[in-house]
């Protein structure tokens, strides 16, 4: 397989920050896809999987950002609400 058929790199991983979650996941799959394949030359095997783990490690950062944001109703015995708290404290 020729490079060019493989996932297209751009110059550098600056657009990751830019990427929404639905975004990276996409590109993370594309890579995926093209690694198991396993008719990528090694050199972009090697470029295109450090690409994977920067996306990895960016929906990772959007997820626990989520996740933080995501909070459970407090009920009193009633069942009125009172507040709020983390959805996983501790």
């Amino acid at each position: 397989m020729a490079e060019t058929d493989a996932t297209p790199l751009p110059a550098d991983d600056s657009d990751i920050k830019r990427m929404s979650f639905e975004d990276a996941i996409a590109s993370l799959e594309r890579i995926v896809t093209d690694l198991e394949r396993g008719d990528v030359p090694l050199d972009v095997s090697i470029r295109i999987y450090e690409r994977g783990e920067k996306l990895k490690n960016h929906c990772e950062r959007l997820l626990s950002a989520a996740e933080d944001k995501v909070e459970k109703i407090k009920l009193n015995r009633a069942g009125k609400p009172t507040g709020t708290e983390p959805l996983d404290p501790g």
